[in-house]
C-alpha cells in the first residue's frame, strides 16, 4: 500500500518547484555562497610568488598536497587567501566531539539544548582560530624554505618574494581571516540556504576541479603515459564505485516496531505498526572527512620539507606516509573504521531510543521493551557500523591505491566521490523536502478555505 507521504512524492513536479518561492530564494542564495567561494580561491595570499606555487604544487599533486589541494577547492594550487580551507574548522569540531565523550561538563552542557550547544559551537570556532593560526604559521615557515624549478626555463624561484617575520605575520593573520571567513560563510548556507554548508564548501570544491582532472587524464593517455584501456577502466570503476556507493547510501535494515491494541470507550482499536530504519552506513561521509582531516595538515607539512629538500624524520614519515604506502593505508583505514563508531554513536543512542519506544507504547516483536530493547539495538547497530565501515574503507582505499600506481588526478579517487555522492543526494532530498511541506501548506490552505465556504 502507498502511503500518503509517497503519494504526494509522486506528485511532485517542476510547476510545485515554480511555486516555491522560499525554496527557489534558498538555492540561490547558496549557490551565490558558492560563487564567492569560488572568487576567494583565486586571491592570492600576499607575499608569494603565484608561478613558483602552482609548478611545486603541479610537481606535488598525486601526493598528500594533491589531497589538500583537492579540499580547499584549488585554493593552495594557487595559494590563496582561503589556501588552509574548511580543515581546521573540521579538526576542531573533531577535537571538540572527542571532548564532549569525555569530560562530563562538556556533556551537561550539551544535553542543556540550544542554550549548551551555542556554547560548544563557540569553543569550536575558538579552537578553530587556534588551529588556523598555528598550521599558517608551519604553512608560512614551510613555504619559506621552498625553492621550486620552473619547468621549460629550469629557473630555480623562491616561493616567497621577502621571507621573515612580516610575511609570517600576514600569512597567519590572512589564514585566520580566510578560514573564519569559509566557517561563516558554510553556517549561513546551513541556516539561509538549501544542504549542509560546510559538506557544500567541499562538494564545490571538488567538482570544480573534476574536468581539469579529467582533462589531465586524457592528456596523459595522449602522451602515451596511460595506456587506453587503462582510461577505460578507471572511468568505468569511478562509474561502479558511483553505483555501489548510492545502492550502499540508500540500504537499511528495517526494525517492526508494533504498538498494542488500545480501547477507548467501548471500542478495541487494533494496535498499529511501523518500521525504525537503520542505515547501513549511519556515519555518512564524515569518517573519510574526518581522516583525512587528521592526516592533512602534519603530513602535507612532512610532504612540504621532502620536497624542499630538508633532511631528518620530517623526509622519513612523507616517505612511509606517501601516496598508497602500506603505513598511510593502514593509518587511514584505522582512522576511518574509529570514526565510523565514534559518528554512529553521537547521532544514534540505542538506550534514548528504547526508552523512546516505551514512553509511546511500542515494542520490538519478541524483544522486552527497556534495557533488552537497548540491548538488541546497540547488537544490530554494531553489526550495520562493521559493515559500513568496511564499505567506506573499500571505497576510499581502493582508489587510492589505483592512483598511486597509474598517477592519476587526485579528484577521481574514493574519498573524493564519496563526498560528491553523499553530498549531492543529502542536498536533494532537502529540497525534496521544501517541495513536500511547500505542498502540505497547500493542500491546508484549500481545505481552511472550502471550511470557511461551507
Amino acid at each position: 500500500m502507498v502511503s500518503a507521504a509517497e503519494q504526494l512524492a509522486a506528485n511532485i513536479n517542476f510547476g510545485a518547484f515554480s511555486k516555491a518561492k522560499e525554496l527557489k530564494k534558498r538555492i540561490w542564495f547558496t549557490l551565490a555562497a558558492l560563487v564567492i567561494f569560488r572568487l576567494c580561491t583565486y586571491v592570492p595570499l600576499p607575499g608569494t610568488d603565484p608561478a613558483a606555487v602552482a609548478a611545486f604544487v603541479q610537481q606535488a599533486r598525486t601526493g598528500l598536497v594533491g589531497m589538500f589541494n583537492m579540499f580547499s577547492g584549488g585554493g593552495l594550487e594557487r595559494m590563496s587567501i582561503i589556501a588552509l580551507g574548511i580543515m581546521p574548522y573540521i579538526s576542531s569540531s573533531i577535537i571538540m566531539q572527542l571532548l564532549t565523550s569525555m569530560s562530563p561538563t562538556l556533556a551537561q552542557l550539551k544535553k542543556e539544548g540550544d542554550m549548551g550547544r551555542k556554547k560548544i559551537n563557540q569553543y569550536t570556532r575558538y579552537g578553530t582560530v587556534v588551529l588556523t593560526a598555528v598550521q599558517g604559521y608551519a604553512l608560512a615557515v614551510a613555504l619559506e624554505g621552498m625553492t621550486v624549478a620552473i619547468t621549460g626555463t629550469g629557473e630555480v624561484r623562491n616561493l616567497v618574494f621577502d621571507p621573515g617575520l612580516f610575511f609570517r605575520s600576514t600569512t597567519v593573520i590572512t589564514m585566520v581571516g580566510g578560514t573564519m571567513f569559509l566557517m561563516w560563510l558554510g553556517e549561513q548556507v546551513t541556516a539561509r540556504g538549501v544542504g549542509n554548508g560546510i559538506s557544500l564548501i567541499i562538494f564545490a570544491g571538488i567538482v570544480a576541479q573534476l574536468p581539469a582532472a579529467l582533462l589531465q587524464t586524457l592528456d596523459l593517455g595522449r602522451t602515451g603515459a596511460l595506456q587506453p584501456m587503462v582510461i577505460i577502466s578507471l572511468i568505468v570503476l569511478a562509474i561502479g564505485l558511483i553505483y555501489f556507493i548510492v545502492f550502499v547510501e540508500r540500504a537499511q535494515r528495517r526494525l517492526l516496531i508494533q504498538y498494542p491494541r488500545r480501547q477507548q470507550g467501548n471500542k478495541m482499536f487494533q494496535g498499529d505498526s511501523s518500521h525504525l530504519p537503520m542505515k547501513l552506513n549511519t556515519a555518512g561521509v564524515i569518517p573519510p572527512i574526518f581522516a583525512s582531516s587528521l592526516l592533512l595538515m602534519p603530513m602535507t607539512i612532512a610532504s612540504f620539507s621532502a620536497q624542499s629538500g630538508s633532511s631528518g624524520f620530517l623526509t622519513d614519515i612523507a616517505a612511509l606516509l606517501g601516496q598508497g604506502q602500506p603505513l598511510y593505508i593502514a593509518i587511514y583505514v584505522a582512522l576511518i573504521v574509529f570514526f565510523a563508531f565514534f559518528y554512529t554513536a553521537i547521532v544514534f543512542n540505542p538506550e534514548e531510543t528504547a526508552g523512546n519506544l516505551k514512553r509511546f507504547g511500542g515494542f520490538i516483536a519478541g524483544i522486552r521493551p527497556g534495557e533488552r530493547t537497548a540491548e538488541y539495538l546497540d547488537y544490530v547497530l554494531t553489526r550495520l557500523t562493521v559493515v559500513g565501515a568496511i564499505y567506506l574503507s573499500i571505497v576510499c582505499v581502493i582508489p587510492e591505491l589505483l592512483i598511486a600506481r597509474y598517477s592519476v588526478p587526485f579528484y577521481l579517487g574514493g574519498t573524493s566521490l564519496l563526498i560528491v555522492v553523499n553530498v549531492t543526494m543529502d542536498t536533494v532530498t532537502q529540497i525534496h523536502s521544501h517541495l513536500m511541506a511547500h505542498q502540505y501548506e497547500g493542500l491546508l490552505k484549500k481545505a481552511r478555505l472550502r471550511g470557511r465556504r461551507t
